[in-house]
């Protein structure tokens, strides 16, 4: 494992991140490491299918169907009428 020192920080920020790991129960040390992870570890993106897949299936197909329309010939009530 690499260490990592950094230099020049702002004492209010050293604060805030030392109150942050306390309301965590970590030490600073472990606070700063989860905020990195966060910041810089991607979730793995999903491919489109994978996406699609993931979609719950909510509603039966009628629920989609196309209404009428001003070029549509059928009767009944148009989109914006």
């Amino acid at each position: 494992m690499a260490n990592l020192l950094v230099r020049g920080l702002d004492d209010t920020l050293v604060q805030n991140l030392r109150e942050q790991a306390a309301a965590h129960g970590r030490s600073v040390e472990a606070e700063h490491r989860e905020i990195l992870a966060q910041a810089l570890v991607q979730p793995k993106k999903l491919s489109f299918a994978e996406l699609m897949m993931s979609m719950p299936e909510v509603g039966e197909d009628a629920d989609f169907e196309r209404l009428n329309d001003a070029t549509d010939q059928s009767e009944g009530p148009g989109v914006f009428d």
